[in-house]
């Protein structure tokens, strides 16, 4: 079982610290740092800051949105990003929610499973460099001769020889068919939350994963003698995913929830956020179901319930400490 340190997206301003904090989870063993991306911070240039201060932890987006590059930008930046890192990339993308394609990005969000395969398909040829890059898809055709092109595209070589020509990439999925997908075309896997106790939900769509497949997981990781108490962040945080991100009848996180075993209660809790009662919405979170998806209490506790998640498909735990102390502790537990 493999430990990395989650930075997310930046809020109103950058975390403090972040360098540092970043240099004592290389120090204590975590295998890899990810950054995120949102309607604010870039997950690129936070990592390419990292990179110039460390040496040997993995740099992973977490996730890059596909509507926000072209497929060969985001080849790009992952390919000079794994230059000025040594070889540490790690390519994490996703397609984000249509309020966050379509209200952010301006792009349209029909067809995410189609646009994601041939996404990742130019990624990759651009990548290996074999040729000019031809693509005559349906979402990013090169040369583009739709309307408006004034004719003179020419396919194109990336210009700078790639460090590596496999990039790693994982995908953030929630949906069964999309979670398939991932096991299908992809080198690993981004689930939001995971439960090891449930691994069910998961089992069939996994099944085509090939042998090497990555699932690093975000967990909350809290070592403390209340767990009511280190529940609560896990509440909130859900409580928002799955009360506020996404339409009424169209937000992936409360569907998971639902099919995890706890319909009315996802349900419930999206309800209750519509209506404005956010505070509720957290407290109709149930513990068992937090719980279950973190590493929350005593340390006797945690070490008792990572075994449930070393018997899991999950490969790496992904956690937000923020203090040296928290990442020497997590460190210890997972990696001892």
């Amino acid at each position: 079982m493999k430990i990395g340190l989650v930075w997310g997206y930046w809020p109103a301003q950058p975390p403090k610290d972040f360098v540092e904090i970043t240099q004592e989870a290389e120090k204590v063993g975590f295998n890899s740092v990810w950054t995120a991306e949102s309607w604010g911070s870039d997950a690129f240039t936070p990592l390419t800051w990292l990179a110039a201060h460390t040496s040997t932890i993995k740099l992973g987006t977490g996730v890059v949105q596909l509507s926000a590059r072209t497929p060969v930008a985001t080849a790009m930046a992952a390919m000079t990003l794994d230059h000025l890192s040594n070889g540490r990339v790690i390519l994490g993308l996703g397609v984000s929610g249509p309020q966050v394609v379509e209200g952010w990005y301006g792009r349209p969000s029909n067809k995410p499973l189609a646009r994601t395969r041939e996404y990742i398909d130019i990624v990759r040829k651009a990548l290996l460099r074999e040729g000019p890059l031809e693509n005559d898809g349906e979402f990013y055709p090169m040369p583009y001769r739709g309307e408006g092109s004034v004719g003179l595209g020419k396919p194109l070589k990336i210009m700078t020889h790639p460090l590596r020509s496999e990039i790693p990439i994982y995908l953030g999925a929630e949906g069964p068919k999309n979670v398939t997908q991932t096991a299908e075309i992809a080198d690993g896997w981004l689930p939001l939350y995971y439960s090891p106790f449930r691994q069910d939900v998961y089992a069939d769509q996994l099944a085509a994963a090939k042998e090497g497949f990555g699932i690093s997981s975000l967990v909350t990781f809290n070592v403390t003698d209340d767990v009511a108490t280190g529940l609560w962040p896990v509440k909130a945080t859900l409580g928002f995913y799955i009360g506020g991100m996404g339409a009424k009848g169209q937000n992936y996180h409360t569907k998971l929830m639902a099919r995890m075993g706890f319909e009315e209660e996802a349900y419930k809790i999206q309800d209750l956020f519509f209506a404005g009662k956010r505070e509720e919405a957290i407290a109709a979170v149930p513990d068992d179901f937090a719980d279950e998806i973190s590493l929350v209490g005593p340390a006797s506790r945690i070490k008792e319930r990572l075994e449930h998640w070393r018997n899991s498909p999950i490969t790496e735990l992904l956690i937000s400490a923020r203090s040296p102390e928290a990442l020497r502790q997590a460190a210890e537990l997972v990696n001892g």
